[in-house]
């Protein structure tokens, strides 16, 4: 009987690499922490993008250097990403949103073991999935208007 109290202490021991699992909590837990890390990406970008912009302060030649060096393979490449983030950031926050004002939640159910939140049905999963889709379909376009001739 210690035997088994203790393999299921040892289980739940996994630290961050067992909550960052995204395989272990399925598509909730993947959008959370694609939420937050596109929040990240997207601030550094506002903080890139205001740097840049205040180069046009240095004149014609200053907004041209560095416009070129967004001009490359590599500029257009994080363009894209950015390009995607935001999407995802955009319409993965609006899920939530709706979720928080309870559309789209479900009636509340009796918390009978094992529970399952019924917040988290085929209608959220639908919308994290569409957020995904959209944003490489965002991130396709940008890369055809980028790349194209």
């Amino acid at each position: 009987m210690a035997k088994v109290n203790e393999d299921k202490v040892n289980e739940n021991k996994e630290g961050i690499k067992g909550m960052a699992n995204p395989g272990r909590y399925g598509i909730e837990r993947f959008a959370y922490w694609l939420m937050r890390l596109t929040g990240l990406g997207l601030l550094a970008y506002f903080v890139a993008h205001i740097y840049e912009t205040s180069n046009i302060l240095k004149g014609k030649a200053g907004w041209a250097e560095v416009l070129a060096m967004t001009q490359t393979t590599e500029g257009h490449i994080v363009l894209t990403i950015v390009i995607g983030m935001c999407v995802f950031h955009t319409v993965n926050g609006i899920r939530v949103m709706l979720g928080h004002g309870g559309v789209g939640v479900g009636t509340p159910g009796r918390a009978d073991y094992p529970y399952t939140p019924r917040s988290q049905n085929y209608r959220h999963k639908i919308g994290i999935y569409s957020a995904i889709v959209l944003a490489a379909i965002a991130m396709m376009y940008g890369m055809t208007v980028m790349f194209g001739e």
